[in-house]
């Protein structure tokens, strides 16, 4: 398996948006706008990929000074538990820490809260609700 950062716009880029689209926006009856795809121009988008299959992905984004955004993490179904997530969450760190953050946060899906605490990051604040499904902040110094 490798780890990289993908262009804007390529072909691995709409493998990631359909990994993420069926993992993350289907079973909720959701599709991505063309200006949520758009605005990714300036994200960071990371993948996982295996030859030329994608196994999973996230994207980072700035959000001030200290702090970058991990958002849209997937990874596929059938490999998930197979340390696929954990090598993403370790390569997104990697780069924010290059980058100078100091904090890695993200919204994440009540499901996910289990998966997120084992790296460390901590729930923040009151549950909301985001794409028809109770999120939590959580967030975690970068040292």
């Amino acid at each position: 398996m490798g780890l990289k950062q993908i262009d804007h716009g390529s072909p691995e880029y709409i493998k990631m948006v359909d990994l993420r689209n069926q993992i993350l926006r289907k079973p909720l009856g959701l599709t991505f706008t063309n200006e949520e795809l758009e605005n990714e121009k300036n994200e960071i988008l990371i993948a996982a990929f295996e030859e030329d299959e994608i196994l999973g992905c996230c994207v980072l984004c700035p959000i001030e000074n200290e702090r970058f955004r991990l958002r849209q993490m997937a990874v596929k179904d059938d490999v998930q538990g197979k340390g696929i997530g954990a090598s993403i969450m370790s390569f997104a760190e990697t780069i924010a820490k290059d980058k100078g953050y100091k904090y890695m946060l993200m919204h994440a899906r009540d499901s996910a809260i289990g998966f997120y605490e084992k790296f460390g990051y901590k729930v923040i604040g009151t549950p909301f609700v985001e794409v028809n499904l109770p999120h939590h902040i959580m967030e975690k110094e970068l040292i």
